[in-house]
């Protein structure tokens, strides 16, 4: 028996011999290139936590200012380079855009020069409109001097004593321009005087014209803040007259129960 035992022994021991031993340098290695990362992985958070201190102390509008001032700084730059080509800078910029964002830009300068109050006084109305026509007149000099030698200086340039009446014959493109900016006033007119269309399926929360005008400006100023509130009133307003109904209900049964019953007992 002991004989067995010291032959499995050695057995053992001769198998252990013969299994290779692990290369434990493939781990050292790729335990150091672990470590390096977490070195570097924690480098770049360091970095990172710095930089977001930094922008946190910064003022708020910070970024804006910035990407005004280097947007401001390519204008520039962009000007110079077409001063020293000769080239309208515009010109360039707006080849280089979209034709709808070219045509909102140019449209919100327009406006910037030139921008509406809205109502102010009629005499401040009256200038607006006749700054207005006179900025749209584009002088035709050929059929100036054309009218001139046809009317005569006389006419053309009348005095205290000169009748005007009848001298004065209008071509056919300056009525045709008339008739095209009387009909674009109308269009402008009926657009800011449209009258509301009343609707037959809203809900009828008025007493009175007045009323219904006043609830419309509530609507349209504090409509946003208060849908929540307003939905839930309208819900307890449901449940309260749904549990009248029932009340009502169970009421009218009772009464038509003992009507029944005091029928009965008369028979």
């Amino acid at each position: 028996m002991t004989e067995e035992i010291e032959s499995s022994i050695i057995g053992s021991e001769d198998q252990e011999d013969d299994v290779p031993k692990r290369d434990m340098s493939k781990y050292r290695e790729k335990l150091r290139s672990l470590h390096k990362k977490r070195e570097e992985s924690r480098k770049i958070n360091h970095e990172h936590v710095v930089e977001e201190d930094r922008l946190k102390k910064l003022p708020k509008n910070y970024l804006q200012k910035r990407q005004r001032q280097e947007w401001e700084l390519e204008e520039l730059e962009g000007k110079k380079v077409a001063e020293e080509s000769g080239v309208d800078y515009d010109r360039v910029k707006s080849l280089h855009m979209q034709a709808d964002i070219a045509e909102k830009l140019e449209n919100a300068k327009r406006r910037k020069k030139n921008p509406d109050t809205g109502f102010a006084n009629y005499e401040a109305m009256s200038m607006r409109q006749y700054e207005r026509l006179t900025n749209g007149i584009k002088p035709d000099m050929e059929s100036y001097e054309q009218m001139k030698q046809v009317v005569g200086e006389d006419q053309f340039y009348p005095g205290v004593n000169t009748m005007i009446q009848g001298s004065h014959y209008p071509t056919k493109t300056a009525l045709d321009k008339l008739s095209g900016d009387v009909q674009s006033q109308m269009k402008k007119r009926d657009q800011y005087h449209r009258r509301r269309m009343f609707d037959p399926d809203a809900p009828i929360d008025y007493i009175n014209e007045r009323n219904r005008k006043f609830n419309r400006k509530l609507e349209r100023f504090y409509g946003p803040y208060t849908d929540d509130l307003k939905s839930d009133l309208e819900r307890e307003e449901h449940q309260r007259q749904k549990k009248n109904r029932k009340w009502n209900l169970t009421k009218e049964k009772g009464s038509q129960r003992k009507k029944s019953k005091h029928q009965k007992k008369c028979s």
